[in-house]
């Protein structure tokens, strides 16, 4: 996380209430790491609605293809490409590839796989 953090800026975009993303975080000892907690909540309805993932583009103030979104929730993947992300998914279980259109920019198998060009 911490060669992440030093390359791009981070961010958790979840379905999950505020109180619950910051508990998650602060017990992991990962909350240094991301300027922006960003729940569903604020825009009262969950992801994929693209209502969701817009809460990202006004906490960064970028357009839609500057933000890459990493998720290892294919769903997620899915609705976050027809969004407009440049998706990575991480896929730690090798789960079979379905045929998304958009397809994700990236497949990876850990996080680590983020930082190679």
């Amino acid at each position: 996380m911490e060669a992440l953090a030093g390359r791009f800026h981070l961010a958790v975009l979840s379905n999950g209430t505020p109180a619950m993303l910051r508990d998650l975080l602060e017990a992991s000892g990962l909350a240094p790491y991301f300027r922006h907690v960003l729940s569903a909540d604020a825009v009262g309805v969950y992801k994929p609605s693209p209502r969701v993932y817009r809460l990202a583009l006004d906490a960064f103030r970028l357009p839609v293809e500057a933000i890459g979104f990493v998720t290892a929730n294919a769903w997620d993947a899915l609705g976050a490409a027809a969004f407009g992300f440049k998706v990575f998914w991480v896929n730690r279980a090798g789960q079979p590839e379905e045929a998304w259109e958009p397809p994700p920019h990236r497949v990876v198998r850990g996080l680590e796989a983020l930082l190679e060009p």
